[in-house]
């Protein structure tokens, strides 16, 4: 994998990588460095990865955007210019070859929203708590929040926490949709690992198809939507390991679906 500044580190497990934010003493506040990282690492993931889980070290995921790195801006280009820095790294995570489950605990703040936001399934444990201060910062969002974070939550919840400065709690979250799962505090990564590991095994280009045409189909018009889908329901099935995955199902030599009612 790609060579990281400090403030990141990855490992691997298998066909699941893990990406860590290393900066807890900034309550892993993004600086440009680390931004810039995060985008190099999904652009340059390695064959062999087949879903990725990124956390945070310490007691929060990620408070934010570093402000020290926009303290002092008067350039208006420089502005527009480092906000699509922003976008060019997030998107190369939500719009990547794969899936990235994040693991959300502790300050889950403005920047770290957005990049909590770029992931495809999010796993929050109890002690998260989520907050847009950028109403009170005199700023607004940068990282494609605008755009993310209202499809989550929806926009009257985004327009109250920007105004106010509200938070909302893990479990606040949750029934909002700022998560998947919720989880007890010290459980989020070995839960992102175990649904990661799923992932993985999925056929490549369906997982391809769910991250980058899903997303499209979904906000498209209804004829558009329809039409894309065909197209890529007809590449997917196709494939060499679509038929053996295919073949395996109707031979019994897959497992069925099945579903274990929770007490």
């Amino acid at each position: 994998m790609s060579t990281l500044p400090d403030t990141l580190q990855a490992t691997r497990d298998g066909a699941v990588a893990i990406l860590k934010l290393a900066r807890p003493a900034k309550r892993n506040a993004l600086d440009d460095d680390t931004v810039k990282g995060i985008g190099r690492f999904f652009a340059e993931l390695p064959e062999e990865v087949r879903a990725v889980v990124l956390h945070g070290e310490g007691q929060h995921f990620c408070a934010g955007l570093d402000l020290s790195e926009v303290t002092g801006a008067s350039d208006l280009y420089k502005g527009i210019r480092h906000s699509q820095m922003w976008h060019t790294a997030f998107g190369a995570m939500q719009f990547g070859p794969v899936p990235v489950f994040a693991v959300l605990h502790g300050a889950v703040v403005g920047g770290g929203l957005e990049l909590a936001a770029s992931t495809h399934v999010r796993i929050a444990e109890r002690s998260a708590y989520y907050a847009l201060p950028e109403g009170q910062r005199g700023i607004f969002l940068g990282g494609g929040g605008s755009v993310r974070i209202p499809k989550l939550i929806g926009l009257p919840l985004v327009q109250d926490l920007m105004l106010t400065g509200r938070t909302l709690s893990a479990q606040e979250g949750h029934v909002a949709g700022a998560s998947q799962y919720l989880v007890e505090d010290g459980e989020g990564l070995g839960k992102a690992m175990e649904l990661a590991r799923k992932a993985a095994g999925n056929a490549r280009m369906t997982n391809f198809a769910i991250i980058n045409a899903l997303p499209q189909i979904a906000e498209s018009n209804p004829a558009a939507g329809f039409f894309t889908e065909s197209l890529m329901a007809a590449i997917a099935e196709t494939t060499p390991e679509a038929q053996q995955r295919l073949r395996d199902f109707l031979e019994k030599r897959a497992a069925k679906i099945t579903h274990t009612p929770k007490d």
